[in-house]
């Protein structure tokens, strides 16, 4: 399938006038290490610019002042450990769970993705450092939740599903792993591509190459995110997700140009975005 303006209208929910923070879900992101602290900030802004009611973060101890500074929206859950992501994470209090932006690959980092695996039935989005700590410990991927969200790149598919030969091969192999895993893959790149648990497949029609650029996936990650807190299904939240990431970008760049274009961009272009779909709905 081709995603279009019209899907993506059809799947969008407006507001309603009664709603309160409540009902638009909480979200934890599970993200940053000591010089990775913006992944962080973008992948958590880009979650309550997406619609979240409520977004927690849960940090390493020296990202504590970055994060209140620059996103007084976002609370913070600050980890023992001072550099990376080391504690056990309680997950009762959360309706939907993002991982991975910028939390390195530290021993305890992967016990606690481990943990975080097997102690959850929700759906998660895994990106980034998630996804290569995976693909060091592939017999994890038999425990993720069923309709969980992986978005990788290609190099991080094919470090998570090993290399193919052309892009033909690549999309079987991708449609393969996500009926396998019982997972979405969203593989970013030109037409970002949904494979689905089903054997579906979804092509994006927005985006462009100026979002080529660091930070980008980590504000996808936190847009699907958000969707899913929201109460959308894993595939409607990475379709909007894609779709309304890919139009940000858009919108950026007619700003911006595709060179000078950088992550907050689509963050700062999100709510142009939604204006587009929500107000033609």
């Amino acid at each position: 399938y081709f995603i279009t303006k019209e899907d993506v209208k059809s799947i969008f929910k407006p507001r309603n006038k009664f709603a309160h923070k409540g009902t638009f879900g909480h979200a934890l992101v599970i993200s940053g290490s000591y010089g990775k602290m913006g992944a962080c900030v973008l992948a958590s802004r880009a979650c309550i610019t997406s619609g979240a009611g409520l977004v927690t973060a849960h940090i390493p101890s020296c990202g504590y002042t970055i994060l209140q500074a620059t996103n007084p929206e976002v609370m913070a859950d600050v980890d023992s450990s001072d550099k990376f992501i080391s504690d056990p994470i309680v997950l009762d209090r959360y309706d939907a769970v993002g991982i991975g932006p910028g939390i390195g690959t530290e021993a305890d980092t992967q016990n606690m993705l481990k943990g975080v695996i097997q102690n959850t039935s929700l759906p998660i989005v895994l990106d980034a450092d998630a996804l290569n700590i995976l693909s060091e410990n592939k017999t994890w991927l038999h425990f993720l939740p069923e309709n969980s969200i992986l978005t990788p790149h290609i190099g991080e598919f094919k470090r998570l599903d090993g290399d193919a030969s052309n892009s033909y091969e690549r999309l079987e192999q991708q449609k393969q792993f996500s009926i396998k895993y019982k997972v979405f893959v969203v593989l970013k790149g030109a037409h970002t591509c949904i494979t689905c648990p089903d054997g579906d497949v979804y092509f994006n029609s927005t985006g462009n190459p100026g979002m080529a650029t660091a930070g980008s996936g980590d504000v996808l990650t936190g847009i699907i995110l958000g969707f899913l807190a929201q109460g959308y299904s894993s595939k409607h939240a990475s379709i909007l997700g894609v779709y309304l990431h890919g139009l940000a970008g858009d919108i950026a760049a007619d700003h911006f140009s595709y060179e000078g274009l950088i992550a907050r961009n689509l963050i700062e272009s999100l709510p142009e975005a939604f204006k587009q779909i929500a107000l033609s709905h």
